[in-house]
């Protein structure tokens, strides 16, 4: 247990230079990489709620179809 804790505080801790090196050494300002990172998010964002929409559609019209084929069943 004590081996997978240390693996995950190492790795964490490099996850976290890594970012700040990579933030210190971008060729843009703060406030433009923020700006790409909203736009970035935006779209993504955008993007699966398209992609949520369009197959609950096609979800909601299989089964519209299914309810169609159903044949009612018979009381005694």
């Amino acid at each position: 247990m004590r081996r997978f804790f240390t693996f995950l505080f190492g790795t964490v801790s490099g996850a976290i230079v890594g970012a700040s090196v990579a933030l210190l050494i971008a060729p843009a300002s703060g406030e433009e990489l923020r700006t790409r990172a909203r736009e970035r998010f935006a779209n993504l964002r955008d993007e699966i709620q398209d992609a949520y929409e369009t197959r609950s559609a096609q979800l909601q019209a299989e089964l519209e179809e299914m309810r169609k084929r159903r044949t009612p069943e018979k009381i005694a």
